[in-house]
């Protein structure tokens, strides 16, 4: 996932001009209007059900992973007419596969994973269950696998996660998800956003325990190193970080979930959330600038969305201006968290600023994946590469009644991560 970047803040304006007039020529037809997903509710673009009583784990594969056989569209027309079948599956999904899991289909995802929304033009958008009032965008890339585990449809899916394409879907369709630390999980055979910065791949399900499961499928031998950290830590201290443009409600939420895990919480200074804000401007500028270098080829053929080729355009003009500059601050970066992780064990934000925003009858606009990626709370994590689970969490709303909690680790610290995740989630009253 990348986002539709934002240049710099003040010709933001001129950017969501641009994009919208890409939007208007690509026809302003409804992501809905040309489905060629195979489940009503757009999750999936092929899905096997599971014979009656089958007792496996029922597994989803996010379709920029590729599966022997099939062809990986990327969620692209693009690709879907022109790109041949995989030869061989994915390492990480070869590895599940030997599990003797039950693969229940592709499910779709935001086009060549460069969309925060989870729409998608081609094959419909996969429809977030989490409000039956309205229709709220299920949040991208990894859109299809949210809603496949949301709706019970999968027991846990895999998802990529470039700048926040797992946590970001799941916090708007209230399950979890986990960005692993970059480099753990192979990325061989998975199609390619950012492989050198920011790709990694991670699993998302309903709660904690299937994560783990998750993870147990693509790198062998998490299982018992998460018993290993169930078993010894005592206390834990969390650094709880308070961003800019937070809904209230959404703030009151993360504090009474880490008030009721029995944390010791200590408030992180404004200099280090400054730090944050620009870490998240400028995993933006990386990960759009890396998406123009991946998917240029794709610009001169014909199925590739016109809101998809202006953000690819948009990562052209990241590249030759704000690239290098971005890519120089990651060490600093890097240091700061090494020097908060010396006095906490964890870092605690909302994984959304605000509650998903409702899809209007446009469907997929510049102005929604704009709206979208200004709220996350997620491209500061890849930008340095560490790991971070996101929890539903309850919260008192008016439209939605839950949220998400982000947590942030140490670099391969995903066992002790999914251990506090887990603590929360026993001790919060649904």
């Amino acid at each position: 996932m990348i986002a539709l970047l934002q240049i710099n803040r003040r010709p933001a304006c001129g950017l969501v001009v641009a994009l919208s007039m890409a939007f208007f020529f690509a026809g302003c037809s409804s992501p809905l209007s040309r489905s060629g997903s195979v489940s009503k509710d757009h999750a999936f673009i092929t899905y096997w059900p599971p014979p009656a009583h089958d007792g496996r784990l029922r597994l989803a594969v996010k379709d920029l992973i590729d599966m022997k056989g099939l062809v990986t569209t990327g969620g692209s027309e693009s690709l879907a007419k022109n790109r041949p079948p995989a030869k061989r599956d994915a390492e990480c999904l070869e590895l599940a596969r030997g599990r003797n899991v039950w693969i229940v289909g592709k499910t779709n995802a935001g086009e060549l994973g460069t969309g925060v929304s989870g729409a998608n033009d081609f094959y419909g958008t996969p429809m977030n269950p989490l409000s039956r009032k309205y229709r709220l965008v299920p949040g991208g890339s990894s859109s299809g696998s949210a809603v496949a585990v949301a709706t019970g449809m999968a027991d846990v899916a895999l998802g990529t996660d470039t700048a926040g394409s797992i946590r970001i879907p799941a916090a708007s369709c209230g399950v979890a998800g986990l960005k692993t630390t970059f480099g753990r999980i192979s990325l061989k055979g998975v199609l390619p956003l950012s492989p050198r910065h920011l790709d990694t791949v991670g699993p998302m399900a309903r709660d904690v325990s299937g994560l783990v499961r998750g993870m147990d499928l693509i790198d062998p031998g998490f299982g018992a190193e998460y018993r290993k950290a169930t078993a010894s830590r005592s206390s834990i201290t969390v650094g709880r970080l308070y961003v800019p443009n937070t809904a209230p409600e959404i703030d009151k939420a993360v504090d009474d979930a880490l008030a009721a895990s029995g944390f010791r919480v200590v408030r992180l200074n404004d200099a280090f959330a400054a730090k944050w804000e620009q870490a998240q401007e400028d995993g933006k500028k990386v990960a759009a600038a890396d998406a123009w270098l991946t998917d240029r080829e794709y610009l001169g053929g014909k199925g590739l969305s016109n809101l998809t080729r202006a953000a690819l355009r948009l990562g052209e003009i990241e590249y030759h201006t704000n690239y290098a500059d971005a890519l120089k601050r990651r060490p600093g970066w890097r240091r700061a968290l090494r020097g908060v992780f010396q006095k906490v064990d964890f870092i605690a934000t909302p994984t959304l600023r605000k509650i998903p925003p409702r899809i209007s009858r446009f469907g997929r606009t510049a102005l929604l994946e704009l709206r979208m990626f200004e709220i996350q709370n997620a491209v500061a994590v890849n930008l340095a590469g560490n790991p971070a689970v996101a929890l539903p969490i309850p919260m008192d709303g008016k439209i939605v009644h839950v949220t998400s909690l982000q947590l942030v680790g140490p670099p391969l610290s995903e066992a002790e991560v999914l251990h506090a995740g887990q603590l929360v989630e026993s001790r919060l009253k649904w």
